[in-house]
């Protein structure tokens, strides 16, 4: 079945058309790109979308539903995440949303989104790595982690993103040593909250998503350019990858931009998720370290919540009464 899973956060909307066999459980990719629209623009402050905002937004949707036309799609799913949750004004994003696809945009909540981030990223997974499995959505607007084996067991959504990070703490370029301090409390004190209910000193393998986490990956790896087939699994030393994380939070944004990897879409906001993302490592290394066991690297997947909300599309389609298809 011929689906398109669609994924609107704060900072960026993502397309995914696939081909899914639901008895064979895999997905093939027919088209995956991504659009950077910062739908939260303002909202950590104002609590609304900025006209402009929703601009960008229907005008790249306008795009991605003349793409779903084009590839033949048969059933499609649109989700909404952190920014949306937030705004009280999104009825006029939402409404927008259906006129231009024709199906009804989702609001999901951190939990459901924390479990298709999950879904997406280990179904991909090679079987060399040991469960349990901690999956880390780094997004706009929110960082999902989530502990299983085969299933999420145990999740939590944290309100702490590269956008927000950025439009709260981090105005300087670079930002100065007060604004990181300040950025570090307060993502020091919503993982606090996160390992309350999240077992994470049980990890064996932690695995990170989004293109904050996907970007520190490039830098890690030293890539010319950003090459998608690179990144995707690999096993980078989690001392290499807060190196990575640090060199990125000092840089200029001129400096960022002039990376060949570095989209230009996250020049000014992969420095908060840099930071963010160098905080979960050493907080879950910590907690592993302290119940005993070791956590030497990260593991880095380009299968995310799109993967997941595709193959929640096409069981959703299978389910429908044939005349409805």
């Amino acid at each position: 079945m011929r689906v398109a899973a669609i994924d609107c956060g704060t900072n960026s909307i993502r397309l995914l058309i696939a081909d899914v066999d639901l008895d064979a459980g895999t997905l093939t990719d027919v088209v995956r790109t991504m659009t950077v629209v910062r739908l939260g623009q303002g909202v950590d402050r104002t609590g609304e979308f900025a006209a402009e905002a929703l601009e960008r937004t229907f005008a790249a949707t306008d795009l991605y539903a003349a793409q779903c036309r084009e590839h033949g799609v048969e059933a499609i799913r649109f989700v909404a995440t952190s920014a949306t949750r937030d705004a009280r004004n999104r009825d006029v994003f939402l409404s927008g949303i259906e006129q231009r696809l024709g199906v009804t945009p989702e609001v999901i909540s951190g939990a459901e989104e924390a479990a298709l981030s999950f879904r997406g990223a280990t179904g991909a997974l090679d079987a060399a790595h040991d469960a349990p499995f901690l999956v880390v959505d780094l997004g706009g607007g929110s960082t999902e982690v989530v502990l299983g084996t085969d299933r999420p067991e145990f999740a939590h959504s944290m309100d702490v993103g590269c956008v927000r990070m950025t439009e709260r703490h981090l105005a300087g370029d670079p930002p100065s040593a007060a604004q990181v301090a300040d950025a570090e409390r307060d993502v020091h004190d919503a993982i606090d909250l996160a390992l309350a209910g999240v077992p994470v000193e049980r990890t064996a393998t932690l695995v990170g998503l989004a293109g904050s986490i996907t970007t520190v990956t490039a830098h890690a790896l030293g890539l010319p350019e950003y090459d998608r087939a690179a990144i995707n699994g690999a096993v980078i030393d989690i001392d290499d990858a807060i190196k990575a994380c640090d060199e990125l939070l000092a840089s200029s944004r001129a400096e960022r931009a002039a990376l060949g990897f570095m989209h230009p879409g996250r020049v000014d906001v992969i420095g908060a998720g840099a930071l963010v993302w160098k905080t979960v490592m050493q907080r879950v290394r910590a907690a592993v370290v302290d119940a005993g066991g070791r956590l030497p690297h990260v593991v880095t997947s380009e299968h995310d919540i799109l993967d997941g909300i595709a193959f929640s599309a096409a069981e959703r389609a299978a389910e429908r009464p044939a005349e409805e298809r």
